[in-house]
């Protein structure tokens, strides 16, 4: 079972249906559930996705192979649209862990988690906020 909070969900559905036609194509992070403040149900240990990460450092990637775009120890996941209504994984598709698919309408209906090889995941929305972060000083 693959858990994820609630608002990023609605987040991510947001902006794959602003994107349509086009596709969006995010890295997604992950927190443990022991790191909530509030009580999730979950085993602490759980991942639940919380993050995304837009796609930065492309051309140092390019260039010289480093990904700059991902923070160390996390996006082992990824969330895809798919505007023409596949909603499952493609070759084409860039792979992780963990892949999140949203096709049209774009609603809780229409998003499915897969692994890298294609088979499909449960998918639960978690209703917690993920704790607060800041940058140290």
């Amino acid at each position: 079972m693959i858990h994820v909070t609630r608002d990023l969900l609605t987040v991510l559905l947001e902006r794959a249906a602003e994107n349509d036609p086009g596709e969006t194509n995010l890295r997604l992070s992950a927190t443990r559930a022991g790191d909530f403040e509030s009580d999730t149900g979950l085993d602490p240990e759980t991942p639940v996705i919380t993050h995304f990460t837009p796609d930065v450092g492309g051309s140092v990637n390019a260039v010289f192979g480093v990904d700059l775009g991902t923070p160390a120890g996390h996006g082992g996941a990824r969330f895809l649209s798919h505007p023409e209504g596949f909603l499952g994984v493609s070759k084409t598709d860039d792979l992780a862990a963990v892949v999140l698919v949203a096709i049209p309408p774009y609603d809780g209906e229409s998003v499915a988690a897969f692994d890298r090889s294609g088979d499909g995941m449960g998918l639960a929305a978690v209703d917690a906020a993920p704790p607060e972060e800041s940058i140290p000083e």
